[in-house]
């Protein structure tokens, strides 16, 4: 039997892997190799046991406070220990985090078989980190699992006749039909649903004063789980919870938590590329407070729009009523088992 390392280290990877996972397991050794990026226990550990995951095999606990370059390099110089013993015949990745760059540039140095689930995503912004990852690790792969056809043309454009390139849906629907019968409403009033984490919004003082003043304004509720980093920096900008009583600051949730939250909101704003699909797949209208996003599909009919400079005209997009939703745009919820046919196929 073959050997699979997967390796993980964030939320969205989180909720990837889990069905991935149930599939591999029938045909592979497939074991998990969690960096600890995201290493607080309600961003980490209680994805396991909600998404039914078996614990890791191998737990890094690397943590995200390091600067990118040395974080990234920890996580190669450990993943590739476990490589050296393990001596896997394919690396899986997801996404674009720094563990999927470290994953992606190990496998490519000591030439092992990389597979890429969430490939061909481009939000044609170089300066996000996530979107150099993203790149790097379709460079390498060896199968490219695209979740739209927008992502298969990207990577057409950009590797003409690329062989190991399959459209196979988003794994994220896969996860979320796991888990809809687990849900409640968990708030009775009104409200909006809110997460903020991505340095741009949360690095500015200025910027991060006017976010939470213009959510303060907004005529309902807000739900607001705070990133650690997002809790740091409000602290260091004196921006404290009681200056914004329309906010209810709550600790982050979990990944049942979240799709409560999202499954009653009346909007969701955001600066997460996860939530925008999970809002899309939950039919709610979302605005992202972003330049760019990688998910262009839920720009369609109004479902999504993107906010960057014009953070008081959120009120406005709120009230606009959303067009036609196209369902299945991120598949039937079956991705995981596409994927792992393919990979017994290839592999």
């Amino acid at each position: 039997m073959k050997t699979i390392l997967s390796i993980i280290g964030a939320r969205p990877q989180f909720i990837k892997h889990a069905p991935v996972q149930m599939q591999l397991q029938n045909y592979f050794k497939a074991l998990t190799l969690h960096t600890g990026q995201h290493y607080d226990a309600n961003m980490s550990q209680v994805f396991f046991s909600e998404l039914n995951i078996p614990p890791p095999d191998y737990k890094l606990d690397i943590g995200g406070s390091k600067p990118q370059g040395a974080q990234t390099g920890i996580m190669m110089e450990k993943i590739e220990e476990v490589c050296m013993e393990l001596e896997p015949d394919a690396i899986l990745i997801y996404g674009d985090t720094n563990s999927t760059l470290a994953g992606a540039l190990v496998a490519a140095k000591m030439h092992i078989f990389l597979i890429h689930i969430e490939a061909g995503l481009r939000s044609f912004n170089r300066r996000m980190p996530e979107e150099v990852n993203r790149i790097v690790a379709d460079e390498f792969a060896d199968l490219l699992f695209c979740p739209t056809q927008q992502a298969i043309n990207n990577i057409q454009k950009e590797k003409f006749a690329r062989k190991g390139v399959f459209l196979c849906g988003d794994v994220m629907c896969d996860t979320l039909k796991l888990i809809i019968g687990k849900t409640s409403r968990l708030y009775n009033k009104p409200y909006y649903f809110v997460t903020l984490h991505r340095p741009y919004n949360t690095d500015d003082q200025s910027r991060m004063t006017r976010l939470l003043t213009t959510l303060n304004t907004l005529n309902k509720k807000i739900i607001f789980p705070v990133h650690p980093r997002t809790v740091a920096k409000m602290k260091d900008f004196n921006l404290f919870p009681d200056k914004f009583p329309n906010i209810r600051f709550i600790e982050p949730v979990s990944y049942v938590e979240s799709i409560s939250y999202q499954q009653y909101a009346d909007c969701i704003i955001t600066d997460s590329g996860g939530i925008q699909k999970e809002a899309y797949m939950l039919q709610k209208k979302c605005v992202t407070l972003r330049s760019e996003t990688e998910w262009l599909e839920t720009l369609e009919n109004g479902w999504n729009t993107l906010v960057y400079e014009d953070i008081e005209n959120i009120n406005i997009i709120i009230d606009k009523p959303c067009g036609t939703y196209m369902p299945d745009i991120y598949g039937d919820g079956n991705a995981a088992s596409s994927i792992v046919e393919l990979i017994v196929q290839n592999l």
